[in-house]
This record gives C-alpha cells, structure tokens and sequence, in this order.
C-alpha cells in the first residue's frame, strides 16, 4: 500500500460543488482519494508533505495539444502567420520529425504542464512520416509512463495531401486503410475504459480539410463500436469556413453532423466560428470543445463563445494547443487566459476564476471520458496540483487564494504535483527525468529538423 499524506492545508479546493476547506489533511492511498479531515494519521511509510502554506486542487486536464511542436517553438517565419499560412510553412519542417522527436518532444510537453499543475492530458498527433517504423504511440506511452502522467492521447491522421487539395506534404499522410487498420491496433493493445484508468485512447482525423469524409465516417464507427471518444479541429477560422462551403457545400459543423461526427462523445478543438444555431445544436447533442485561447490569440483566430455556451449546457474545457501556436505548455497560464480573453468580448463579468477551474478539471475528465478524475473527493484519483502561496508573488492577494492562482503571480509551477498517488514533480522539479538534459536533447532536436528543412 503506497500512501501519501497532504497534512495543514492552507486551503482545499475538492470540487466545484463543494465548500473549501482550511486547516484539513488529505490522504491518497493507492491511488485514490481515500480521507479527508483534520488531523489525519499518516499510515507507516506514508509520504507526508506539510501544506500549511499551499494551495492544493485538482489535477487540471489538458484537452488539446500537439507534443511534437515543442520543437518548432517561436520561428521567425510564422511569428506573425493566421492558421493556413502558419501550416504550409511547418509542414515543410514537421515532415522531418523522427522517432527521437516524437520521444522527446512529448517528454517536454508533458514536463511544462506536470510543472504547471496539469496531471491528465491528451494529443494530437496526426503526422506520420513515412520514414517512420516505429509504434509512434507506443513512443508517446513510454514518455507519459517515464514523467507518470495520466495520458489520453488521439489516433489522429491526415489522408488528403497537397495532390488531392489538402494543405500537408504526401510524405506525411496515410491511406485510409492504414489508418484505419492501425486505430484499431492502438485501440486493442492501449485503451483502458476502466474509471482510474491511466491510458485511454481517442480516434482524431485531423480536420475537415485535411481528411475525406469516408475517413470521419469510418473512424465514427470504429469508436463506437469500441467506446472510444472522438476528436478533430472544427470552427477554428473563416478559412476553414470557407473551404467546407467550396469543397462540401456546407458548414463545418453541418458537415461533421452528415457524417454522425457530434455527440456526447465528441469534442472539437477551438469552436470558435459556430453560430446561433449551430450552438443550440451542440448543447441539444452533448458535443464537448476543447478551448484553446493563447492560441486563438497568437494566430488571431478570433474569440470563442465560452461566456453564451456555458450556460446553454454545452461543456467547455480547456488545451494549451500546439507549442508552436501558443507557444507554451503552460496550464495554469492557459487558465489565466481563459479567464482574461472572454472578458475582452464580454466584459468584466463575463467568467468568474471559480468557473475556470472547473473547466480546468471537471469539464475536461467529462470531456475525456475520465470519470473518477478532476474531483479532489474520496473515491476519485489522487491527482493534485499544490502551489506555495507564501512567496513574494502572490503577496497581498491571499483574501481569495484559489483566484489569486489565476490573477496574480508571475510563475505558474507548482511545489508538487501528484499524479495517482505518486509525487512527479517534487519542490517543483520533475522526478523522472533531469531538465537540463531534456532541454539540451530538445534543443539539438529542433536545430536538426530546421537545418533539414532548409
């Protein structure tokens, strides 16, 4: 029996639905949320922390993002790019990514958002060189089993190219035979449906200009016929607009709807563009969005409807999005942009800090299927995110400590995080891997695929 002991809490946030508590101890055994009260005992060998100046909640969940852009952060040539541009030139350079790539870049993603508080995350990664020999996902396990994240990546896939009027070199896609031949196999030998699980598997085609509709249909069936969920890019600009109408003759949403692509266990990554209509249709089908904010900002994207959807019923959570459109992986700063951007749209009351932490964890284990995480209640994953609110950058804000997360503060790592009962990172460093070594591997990584591209 593994046991850890969160003794003195400053303060305790459990769940949206529940009071916070000060001055309660918090025990994790095995895994699980196992007691919750004032002065616990700690069981013989349990790891006991001294919270007395922490913030501890729940894990928060990252419902979208792509590891392998870690290494293409910040490059000049699309600093200033929208969406369709800013791809046609990566393209040319993610074409070169390797297995030691994926390995790598994936271990780099999920060490920025461990240090930020997130615990349970996803990806999507849809390219597969065709250089490449290696199980990719298997790649990507072995990386979230190393840091002992909780991990839900995506299936994706791309299987229209440059030749058939898609944005992506050939060298990059599949055939759909492929594809669908290699879901199932990921599915089979990866997916867990159990509550605690810690590898899930999600089916993503790309997005609507970058895959057929035979391709989202198929990838439809297959899901649910093993209950996996679904994912793909919807709404995210005019352009994608644009091209849906040309090419289909209707909307993007229209078109996911003809190929039965909504649904309770669906989610679409940034919505950003749907209308009136279009909302009442997701809140009427359960269809979830993965809000992604810094990105939408740094492509000008444009303002997701968060502030009209939340109360329509239409559950929203939140993903970093790819480090080369955000270009972090930096949760708790995700968070702060949620929370800042719909008030540029809607005003000053348009989302309350308590409301964004709960799309931070209990809107994203909805999302992802995950139904004993994003709660710090007994029974569910011992996941937690703890940050020392004592230091000199949340002086003078602690009348409300679980906002001043969110609106104060200049570096968003936490002193621990815990994922299944287990310290991954520790007075605020990763545990399983050394940083230094992984930003230097990171780096030379990135040069390589450059200096390829040239």
């Amino acid at each position: 029996m593994s046991s850890v002991l969160l003794k003195n809490i400053y303060y305790l946030h459990l769940s949206s639905g529940t009071e916070p508590l000060r001055d309660h101890d918090l025990l994790m055994t095995d895994g699980v949320v196992s007691h919750i009260g004032p002065e616990l005992q700690a069981p013989e060998g349990a790891r006991v922390i001294d919270c007395s100046r922490h913030v501890v909640v729940p894990g928060f969940v990252n419902t979208h993002h792509h590891f392998y852009q870690t290494l293409t952060r910040n490059i000049p040539a699309v600093q200033d790019a929208k969406l369709f541009d800013w791809l046609l030139h990566l393209y040319e350079v993610w074409k070169h990514i390797d297995e030691e790539g994926v390995y790598y870049s994936s271990l780099l993603a999920m060490g920025e958002l461990l240090k930020t508080g997130c615990t349970t995350s996803t990806d999507h990664h849809y390219l597969y060189p065709d250089t490449f020999t290696t199980d990719l996902m298997g790649l990507q396990f072995k990386a979230a089993q190393t840091l002992g994240m909780r991990f839900s990546p995506t299936r994706g896939s791309m299987s229209r190219s440059k030749k058939d009027g898609g944005l992506p070199p050939d060298s990059v896609v599949q055939s759909e035979d492929v594809i669908m031949k290699d879901s199932l196999r990921v599915i089979e030998q990866y997916h867990d449906p159990s509550p605690l699980a810690m590898n899930k598997i999600v089916l993503a085609p790309c997005s609507p200009f970058s895959v057929t509709k035979d391709l989202m249909k198929e990838s439809v069936k297959l899901a649910r016929q093993y209950g996996v969920t679904l994912h793909t890019h919807l709404a995210e600009t005019f352009d994608e607009n644009d091209f849906c109408v040309e090419i289909y003759g209707k909307r993007p949403l229209a078109l996911m709807e003809e190929c039965d692509f909504i649904g309770e266990d669906v989610f679409y990554a940034h919505g950003i563009h749907f209308d009136d209509d279009e909302l009442a249709l997701l809140a009427q089908t359960g269809t979830h969005i993965a809000h992604c904010p810094s990105s939408n900002m740094r492509l000008g994207s444009g303002i997701c409807r968060v502030h009209e959807m939340l109360p329509m019923g239409i559950n929203v959570a939140i993903g970093v999005d790819g480090s080369a459109s955000n270009d972090s992986s930096d949760f708790l700063g995700e968070m702060r942009n949620t929370l800042l951007l719909q008030r540029v749209r809607y005003g000053s009351g348009a989302i309350t800090a308590k409301e964004v932490f709960t799309m931070a964890s209990e809107n994203g284990a909805k999302l992802l299927h995950f139904d004993r995480v994003g709660k710090l209640e007994v029974g569910y994953a011992a996941d937690a995110a703890i940050f020392d609110v004592s230091t000199f950058e949340y002086a003078g804000s602690l009348s409300d400590p679980l906002a001043a997360l969110i609106f104060t503060g200049y570096n968003h790592a936490t002193d621990y995080t815990i994922v299944n009962g287990k310290v991954v990172v520790d007075h605020g460093s990763l545990v399983g891997i050394d940083e230094h070594e992984l930003a230097a591997k990171a780096n030379a990584l990135a040069f390589a695929m450059l200096e390829k591209s040239k």
